[in-house]
């Protein structure tokens, strides 16, 4: 079987592997304060040029996406996403589960719409509503889509100008940062943003995601949510020793432009077939529509996602290609065509 159902499937890079190895042999202070965290940070920053910025660690974006909840918000206070956001479908409802309400509005192609933001900021506010004190936005989008930097600055500007906090879910961030949709670098998401994450898992890490506070003012507690929410682990060397080894010399991106450039070698072999695609392709994730008797004989041999029925006899279906993702994996889908 040939696997296209996510971007985790596969194991952490072998220099992941081997420098979670070599740092076994010493001993470290725990809870994050181990030399290999602070040089992931410290590498990080400098690429965000965010001197006075933060970096913390987690072990998955659910778990980082409910801490950045629960430290930025009242228990009053609530999110905005697009109505196809990751926290309102796919996380078992564990933003609600800190208190805080999901206003889902709309979008296009999983990107959220300014006038649908605004439209939502102008409704009556008052002590009887929950008040929208968060944006919540995803890079790349559930549907693969990529915020190109104007489109990300458009948002900000909305966000700020009516007191929200802005939040990027960068659990595919590094295929987003490769996109040739002219997306922000981490130094302009750290202008932008008032924090985001940078997501390992899915790009080359066992596990991992890096939580970046560039805004100053969101520093002060945010240790004491990790440790309330369970994020603070004692072994935190384990997530910084994969977040140094990825950032030490580029393999972060190197391994993004990877899965991003087999997605697009994989769409190339749908479009030889005139098979057309529900979603823009921008990143490592492609949506062709295919008709529901190619589902059935494509699963005999290959994992991916039934999306979303689009008519009584089509179907658009996910795949994702990772850095690991075999060139054979490729070759099987063309003959499978």
């Amino acid at each position: 079987m040939h696997y296209f159902l996510n971007d985790y499937s596969d194991g952490g890079h072998p220099d992941v592997l081997r420098a979670l190895q070599k740092d076994s042999e010493v001993a470290e202070l725990g809870y994050g304060k181990d030399s290999a965290s602070r040089e992931a940070e410290s590498l990080i920053l400098s690429l965000c040029r965010a001197p006075k910025g933060k970096v913390f660690f987690a072990s998955g974006g659910t778990q980082a996406n409910l801490v950045v909840a629960a430290a930025l918000l009242k228990p009053f206070e609530s999110i905005v996403a697009a109505d196809t956001g990751h926290i309102l479908h796919h996380e078992a409802g564990a933003i609600e589960a800190t208190g805080h309400k999901v206003h889902g509005i709309a979008h296009h192609e999983g990107k959220v719409l300014p006038d649908a933001l605004l439209q939502l900021l102008a409704q009556p506010q008052d002590e009887h509503l929950s008040r929208p004190r968060l944006l919540y936005l995803s890079q790349s989008t559930e549907l693969g889509t990529v915020y190109s930097r104007s489109e990300l600055e458009v948002l900000s500007e909305i966000a700020h100008s009516h007191n929200l906090l802005v939040y990027v879910d960068g659990a595919r961030l590094g295929s987003a940062t490769a996109s040739k949709n002219s997306p922000p670098d981490l130094s302009e998401l750290a202008r932008l943003l008032d924090i985001f994450t940078i997501g390992g898992t899915k790009n080359g890490a066992l596990f991992g995601e890096a939580i970046v506070i560039p805004n100053i003012a969101l520093h002060a507690d945010f240790p004491w949510h990790l440790k309330q929410r369970g994020a603070l682990l004692a072994r935190g060397r384990a997530i910084g020793v994969q977040f140094r080894e990825l950032f030490r010399e580029g393999l972060f991106f190197q391994l993004a432009e990877s899965a991003n450039q087999k997605a697009e070698e994989l769409a190339a072999i749908f479009r030889k077939y005139d098979i057309p695609f529900a979603y823009q392709l921008a990143s490592n994730q492609i949506f062709p529509v295919v008709p529901h008797t190619l589902i059935k004989h494509l699963k005999e041999q290959f994992h991916f996602y039934e999306w979303q029925k689009v008519s009584p006899s089509h179907s658009s279906i996910r795949l994702i290609c990772s850095w690991w993702t075999p060139q054979e994996s490729l070759s099987a889908m063309e003959r499978a065509l």
